[in-house]
C-alpha cells in the first residue's frame, strides 16, 4: 500500500507541473497579445473550488483606441478538486467551458476572437511549446547535475538477460547486441532500447564467437507487459560485502570474491547463482570462487531460502564504465537531443497503436503511475515528468476538436482559406472532441481497472 501511495503522489506532483506549465503557456500568450483570461485553474472544479483568489480590480487603463486594457487581474486563480488536468477561460473562444451565453454577446475588443489569426495560432500552440520546452530543461538539469554513466556493451563481457518475450523472439541470455540494423548499437544513446525493439534484425554475439541475426517480430514492443522486461546487464557474481553470521560467512566467502559454481552447475551471472542456490536451499554443496586469480572449492549451505547473505558489487563496478559530467551550457545541447530523440521515437512507436494489440494496451492514469518507481527517487522523478512532458505536448497537438491540435486545425483552416469556421461548426466540433476525449478515458482507465482486478 505504501508503494501504491508514493507512486500516486509523485504521479499528482508531474501531472499537476506538466498541467501549470501547459495552461501557463496558453496564459502568457494571452497576456502577451491583450486577451483577458478569466480563469487559470490546476485541476477541474465542477461546483466548487479547493482553492481560489481573485485579485483586486484597480482603475482600469485604456489602449489609444480608447478600449479598456486586459490585466493579470482580470483572472481568477484557483485549484479544483478533480485531480486531472486544468484550463484557462480565455475570453471569446469556444472550449470546453462551452460559454455560449459570452459568444452571443457583441465582440470586444480584448476577446480571444478578435484578435488576428496568427496570434489566436500562438495562444493554441503556447501551451505544447512551453511543455516541450519543460522537458527539455528538465533533460538538460538531469545532465548538468546527475552527468551521463553507462557501461558500453561491448565492455559487458557476460552479455544480457532477456526476458521472456524476448525469449520467445530469439534472443538467448548471454547475447552481445551489437547491431540494430546494420547500425552499431551505443549505450551511451538514450534510445538504444527503443531502436532494438524497432529494428527489423538485431546482430548479437552469441557464446563469444558466433555472429547471430535475431529477427524482430512486427508486434515485438506489444508483447511486453508492465513487468516485462526486454534485456538488462548480466551480473557476474562478485562479493561486495558478507553479513555477519550468514552462511557466505561460514563459508569463508569474503569480500571481493567471484563466485563462479554452485556444485558443478557454472554461474557466470547472478541469473545462474540464484537458480542454482535454490536447488540446493537447506543442504550443504560446494561453491566455486575465483579469489586472486585462482580457484577455491568452499563447503557452504545455503539458507532454507536458497540465500547465501552477502551483497552483489554494482554492476558499474564491475564492467567498465564511462562517466561524462557537462558544464552548465554543455547540458542544454544534451537536453535538446534526448527531448527530441524522446519525442521521435514517440511519434514513430504511434504505429503500434492501431493495431488489436495496441489497443488493448491502452492505460490510464494507473498505467501511468506504475510506470514511477515504488520509491521516491529524485532521478527517476524528474526523468518520468520529462518524458511525460514531451507525450503530453504531442498529444495535445493532434487535431482533435477539444485538444489544442482541434483548435489549431480550425485555425489553419481560417489562414489558408481566409474564411473563419462559423461558431455553430466550432460549438459542434467541440462537443464531439469532448465526448471522444471523455470516451477514451474511460476506455483507459477502465481498462486498468480491468487489468488490475484480473
Amino acid at each position: 500500500m505504501e508503494s501504491i501511495m508514493i507512486k500516486g503522489v509523485q504521479l499528482v506532483a508531474a501531472l499537476a507541473l506538466l498541467v501549470v506549465i501547459h495552461e501557463f503557456g496558453h496564459y502568457i500568450m494571452a497576456r502577451i497579445f491583450g486577451i483577458k483570461v478569466e480563469k487559470f485553474y490546476l485541476f477541474f472544479n465542477p461546483w466548487f473550488s479547493l482553492a481560489k483568489w481573485k485579485p483586486k480590480k484597480k482603475a482600469p487603463k485604456y489602449d489609444s483606441n480608447g478600449n479598456e486594457r486586459a490585466t493579470w487581474r482580470d483572472t481568477e486563480y484557483g485549484i479544483g478538486w478533480v485531480p486531472f488536468g486544468g484550463y484557462v477561460k480565455i475570453a471569446g473562444m469556444i472550449d470546453e467551458s462551452m460559454d455560449t451565453e459570452q459568444m452571443a454577446q457583441p465582440e470586444k475588443p480584448w476577446e480571444f476572437r478578435a484578435k488576428p489569426a496568427y496570434q489566436r495560432l500562438l495562444v493554441m500552440v503556447g501551451g505544447v511549446t512551453f511543455n516541450f520546452i519543460l522537458a527539455i530543461l528538465i533533460y538538460s538539469g538531469i545532465a548538468w547535475y546527475w552527468g551521463e554513466k553507462y557501461v558500453p556493451i561491448e565492455t559487458a563481457y557476460e552479455g544480457m538477460d532477456f526476458g521472456a518475450p524476448a525469449i520467445e523472439a530469439g534472443f538467448r541470455n548471454g547475447d552481445i547486441p551489437m547491431f540494430a540494423d546494420n547500425n552499431p548499437i551505443d549505450a551511451s544513446q538514450d534510445d538504444m532500447l527503443f531502436r532494438m525493439v524497432n529494428a527489423k534484425t538485431v546482430t548479437v554475439l552469441r557464446d563469444h564467437k558466433d555472429t547471430v541475426n535475431v529477427a524482430i517480430p512486427n508486434d515485438f514492443m506489444l508483447r511486453f507487459g508492465k513487468d516485462d522486461m526486454f534485456m538488462t546487464y548480466r551480473q557476474p557474481v562478485f562479493v561486495d560485502n558478507v553479513q555477519g553470521g550468514s552462511p557466505a560467512a561460514d563459508a569463508g566467502i569474503i569480500t571481493g570474491d567471484r563466485i563462479v559454481a554452485v556444485d558443478t552447475v557454472a554461474t557466470p551471472s547472478y541469473t545462474e547463482l540464484t537458480a542454482a542456490l535454490e536447488r540446493f536451499a537447506g543442504k550443504p554443496t560446494t561453491v566455486t570462487v575465483e579469489r586472486e586469480g585462482h580457484r577455491i572449492q568452499l563447503a557452504a549451505t545455503p539458507d532454507s531460502n536458497g540465500k547465501l547473505g552477502f551483497r552483489l558489487k554494482d554492476i558499474t563496478d564491475v564492467y567498465p564504465t564511462v562517466f561524462i559530467k557537462y558544464g552548465f551550457f554543455e547540458s542544454f545541447p544534451k537536453g535538446w537531443e534526448i527531448g527530441t530523440g524522446i519525442l521521435g521515437n514517440y511519434v514513430s512507436s504511434l504505429k503500434h497503436l492501431f493495431s488489436t494489440q495496441g489497443v488493448k494496451s491502452i492505460g490510464g492514469f494507473g498505467t501511468i503511475g506504475s510506470m514511477f518507481p515504488d520509491r521516491w527517487n529524485w532521478y527517476s522523478f524528474w526523468s518520468m515528468t520529462a518524458f511525460l512532458s514531451v507525450i503530453l505536448a504531442f498529444m495535445n497537438i493532434i487535431p482533435i476538436p477539444g485538444l489544442d491540435g482541434g483548435h489549431v486545425m480550425f485555425l489553419l483552416w481560417e489562414v489558408v482559406t481566409r474564411r473563419k469556421p462559423s461558431d455553430k461548426v466550432l460549438i459542434y466540433a467541440q462537443y464531439a472532441g469532448m465526448l471522444f476525449i471523455i470516451l477514451l478515458l474511460v476506455y483507459a482507465n477502465g481498462a486498468d481497472l480491468f487489468r488490475a482486478i484480473m
